[in-house]
């Protein structure tokens, strides 16, 4: 998967990286900012099942 979208970025290589690292930049932020607040009240992190 990672070769066919490298092979699909357009430019020589410095242009591809940067748009590579954009491209990361905003999955992480969607990810971030949207996806993980709406899956927040989901999970639940602040309950613990430890018995002693």
């Amino acid at each position: 998967m990672y070769a066919w979208l490298w092979r699909r970025l357009p430019g020589p290589l410095p242009r591809r990286i940067l748009t590579a690292a954009v491209l990361v930049t905003a999955v992480v932020a969607v990810l971030w900012f949207v996806v993980f607040p709406l899956l927040e009240p989901l999970v639940t992190l602040d309950e613990v099942t430890v018995r002693e």
